[in-house]
């Protein structure tokens, strides 16, 4: 199971994380190699979004396969389509449903079945008590078995010694295997008892400056439109390169950081000053489109971006204050139609929420 692929969703302008893994669906006899797509508030999307029921559900209608019959086909949409001579499959559906947990789990900053049992193992070998043991093979057995080497992280024992401490003596190993002897139990009580050494001097020389408990949660900046103006207490929408704080830069003074920033971008200076007397933001944007964009400005526009961004917030300390208190939250900036600077659905670069973030770090700095 792929760990390291990331993906998320927007509801109700929030990024919901999530990562995915590959599966078989079976629909009308042929299998299709998609992708799982699992999102941090529970929901599974499995051409169709369940929840851990319902993928229980999809799993039993053999939806998603779990089996496939030698001679069955199946087919990567548009990339290539093959037949199945000998398959072989190596997860049942409680593991898988086990998988799909546990990502909801890292997702969520929470320890997996791995995690788990991995915290109870230091209770055992402290203590020796036999409650403790029975606890932690519990925990070894909740671990999906396709998952179970890796539980430990050692590819030259692998997950031997945590079998044989869960294992009382002259019993056959938990998981299959020999007889565990005393001398077994004893150097794998060794094994973990230097394995804690080693991490806590490891810790002890690690530097890191990520912060203890993690980043605060995101916060998305709507698109947001005021035919009437804009209100008093417009909340974090003053974030917006279209709320009304006029700001002076190469010695000219622009309503929005959204006038400023297309009217830099046009070659003509006369469709400058249109821009820049533009009514609204909108009005601003639409005049641009019948200039010319200076020649290389796809290069140079994060950098006019990041100047009239601190431009905005060095005059205006009341929204400085408000940007900083966003803390070390991500910053998401919805953009319908221009998804380099912000965010539309799924999609998008989102450089002027990067920006916004740096440019917090800054006045955080200066105000330190």
């Amino acid at each position: 199971m792929g760990r390291g692929n990331r993906t998320y969703r927007v509801v109700d302008g929030q990024r919901i994380e999530g990562t995915w893994r590959p599966i078989f669906i079976r629909n009308g006899g042929s299998y299709y190699l998609t992708d799982l797509k699992i999102y941090a508030d529970g929901a599974i999307d499995c051409w169709g979004m369940v929840d851990l029921d319902g993928l229980r559900d999809k799993l039993a209608s053999g939806w998603i396969a779990t089996t496939i019959e030698p001679g069955a086909r199946a087919s990567a949409h548009d990339l290539a389509g093959w037949q199945f001579l000998e398959p072989q499959m190596w997860i049942n559906p409680d593991d898988f449903v086990v998988q799909v947990a546990d990502a909801i789990d890292r997702l969520n900053d929470r320890p997996d079945s791995t995690g788990r049992c991995r915290r109870l193992i230091a209770d055992y070998v402290s203590s020796r008590e036999e409650a403790d043991r029975r606890a932690l093979a519990e925990a070894y057995l909740k671990i999906p078995e396709s998952d179970r080497r890796y539980a430990l992280g050692d590819m030259d024992y692998k997950d031997r010694p945590l079998r044989v401490i869960c294992t009382p003596v002259d019993e056959p190993m938990i998981g299959g295997g020999e007889i565990v002897t005393a001398k077994m139990r004893e150097a794998a009580f060794a094994y973990f008892m230097e394995r804690e050494q080693s991490e806590a001097r490891w810790a002890k020389q690690r530097v890191t400056d990520e912060p203890e408990g993690g980043r605060s949660g995101p916060i998305t900046l709507s698109h947001v439109v005021y035919p009437q103006g804009w209100p008093e207490d417009a909340g974090l929408s003053v974030l917006r390169n279209e709320f009304p704080a006029p700001i002076n830069y190469a010695d000219q003074l622009y309503p929005t950081v959204v006038h400023a920033y297309w009217a830099l971008s046009t070659q003509e200076p006369d469709i400058a000053e249109q821009i820049r007397q533009a009514e609204r933001p909108f009005d601003a944007k639409k005049v641009a489109g019948s200039g010319t964009r200076h020649s290389g400005w796809s290069v140079r526009r994060a950098a006019v971006m990041a100047a009239l961004l601190r431009a905005k917030f060095a005059r205006y300390p009341v929204l400085a204050e408000q940007l900083i208190a966003t803390g070390d939250s991500p910053i998401y900036y919805q953009e319908f139609d221009a998804t380099y600077w912000g965010t539309e659905g799924s999609d998008g670069a989102n450089w002027i929420g990067r920006l916004l973030e740096l440019v917090r770090a800054e006045l955080a700095y200066a105000r330190s």
